[in-house]
Formats: structure tokens, sequence, C-alpha cells
């Protein structure tokens, strides 16, 4: 019987390992054997090169500054993206006549098609797109938002802010419709404020989404390259070239292939590492942990 349940047990969970070995371990394992050659598709070239690859890594003079633009974005996407959804939240949670329809226009842009959207806000973003025509009406004359690099790096944050901000407001919306009603009757017979309500009953009991939706919105920062490549494709100059994007110019449009695996290792140790030390902080970041 024992064998017999064991049996079981590891024939319900062959698939996700055979999944995760096939489409996780092993391509992470030919990245960093890739990562140790020279391989140049055009000139038939798969030379063994050691750690040649990650040494062009350290001495790379571009690193630095396609580092600081992938901060740059995530910190901002981050910041916006959060605080945003969890203010629609917060309003979406009121119970209104036709709060439901807000509900679905706030989430609407998720489900749409993610090419399409970046290139409805590149015309949009154009020298003499819709939004500087707005501003024209106002006598206000726009700048040119792709062309110069602050008002790019915004305009690109905005975009994924407005495309992925309603998967995080539904999560929280749902983590605040979750929240005890009798902990705000009971703060409201105490004489608490609506502030001090949120601040010491709403955001300590919805921790754990709030845990969640970061470690998502971070790793999903990191990974951005659709809205670069249709926007900006990394410019002006490297304003906007983030890690991804860098990554796919060197494999992709200069052929280096091992390079482009090198960088995409350090991709993968900076995302676990950024989630390593969010899960590490869970204990003071989630009310259950502490």
């Amino acid at each position: 019987m024992e064998r017999r349940d064991s049996l079981a047990g590891y024939l319900f969970i062959a698939p996700q390992l055979a999944g995760i070995i096939t489409f996780v371990l092993i391509p992470l394992g030919l990245v960093f054997w890739y990562s140790m050659h020279e391989w140049n598709v055009l000139g038939a070239r798969f030379n063994y090169v050691g750690s040649r690859n990650y040494e062009q890594l350290l001495s790379d003079p571009a690193l630095l500054e396609v580092l600081g633009a992938t901060g740059i974005f995530s910190a901002g996407l981050v910041v916006f993206n959060l605080s945003l959804a969890l203010l629609l939240a917060v309003l979406l949670d009121q119970k209104l006549k036709g709060i439901t329809v807000y509900r679905t226009l706030f989430f609407s842009p998720v489900v749409v098609s993610l090419v399409a959207w970046t290139i409805v806000w590149r015309f949009l973003l154009q020298n003499n797109g819709g939004i500087n025509s707005i501003l024209l009406l106002t006598g206000v004359e726009g700048p040119n938002w792709l062309r110069n690099p602050t008002t790019a790096m915004i305009s690109v944050i905005v975009v994924q802010v407005f495309k992925n901000v309603g998967l995080n407001m539904v999560l929280f919306l749902a983590a605040l419709q979750g929240v005890p009603r009798e902990l705000y009757e009971a703060a409201r017979v105490d004489g608490a404020p609506r502030f001090k309500q949120f601040r010491r009953i709403t955001l300590p009991m919805i921790s754990p989404t709030i845990l969640l939706t970061s470690i998502i919105t971070i790793v999903g920062s990191l990974q951005v390259f659709a809205q670069i490549a249709v926007l900006t494709q990394g410019g002006p100059g490297m304003s906007t070239t983030v890690l991804v994007y860098y990554l796919y110019q060197q494999a992709f449009q200069f052929h280096r292939f091992g390079y482009g695996s090198t960088l995409s290792i350090l991709l993968f140790v900076i995302v676990a590492v950024l989630t390593f030390v969010q899960w590490q902080m869970r204990r003071r970041l989630v009310f259950y942990e502490r």
C-alpha cells in the first residue's frame, strides 16, 4: 500500500517535473554551455573560449549604462504600477452603482495584444501624434516624446504601467475584499480616522498580496522587450536599452550568441537575487510571518 501510494504521488508530479526539466533546467544548462563558447552562426564558428565571454562582460563599456537604464525602468515601473493599482483597487472597492463597468474598463488593457497596444501608443507619442495634438489645443507644444532620453524613458514606463496595472489592481481588489469588516467597525468605534485605518489595518492585512505583486512586477520589469523594440529600439542613444534588449542586440543583431548567453546568465542571476531578497523580507512585510 505504501509503495502504491508513493507511485501515485510520483505519477501526479511527473508532468510538472518533466516540464521543469525540459523547459527550465535543460535550457538553463545549455545557455551556460553556450556562454563558454564563441558561436557565430553566419561564420559557422563554435569554438570553446572558457571564461572569455565573462571577462568581456566585466569590461563591457556599455554594460553600466544598460544596467542603469534597466534599474531606472524597473524602479519607475514598480513604484507607479503598484501605487496606481492599489489606488484603483481602493476606489473600485466602494459599493457604487455601475462599479463593475469601471472594473472591466481598467482591466481591459491586460487582455489586449501587447504589440497592438504598443503600436497604438507609438502613434500617440509621435511628434505630430495624438497626445501633442491635444496639448496643442490647450496652447502647449509637446516634446518629441520618443526622441528625448528623459521623455523616452518616461513614455516607455507609462505605456507599460497602463498595460499591466489592471492585473495588480484585481489582485489588490481581491485582497481588500478579504479584509474582515469587523476590524474597520472596531476602529471607527475607537475614533480612528480613515487614513489611520488604511495604514494600521488595510496595509498589514493585504501585505501578502503586496509581496506577491511586487515580486511579479519586478521580475516582469526585467523581462520587458516588445515595448522597447516597438517604441524606441533602445534609443535615443542607449537611454532605453534595458538588459533584455541589449541581450537581443548582441545575440540576434550582431550574431554573438555566446556573449548573448552570458548576458542571459547575468539576467538570471539578477532576477534570482532580487527574488531571494524580497522573499527574505517577507518577515517584515507579511503580518503572519512576524
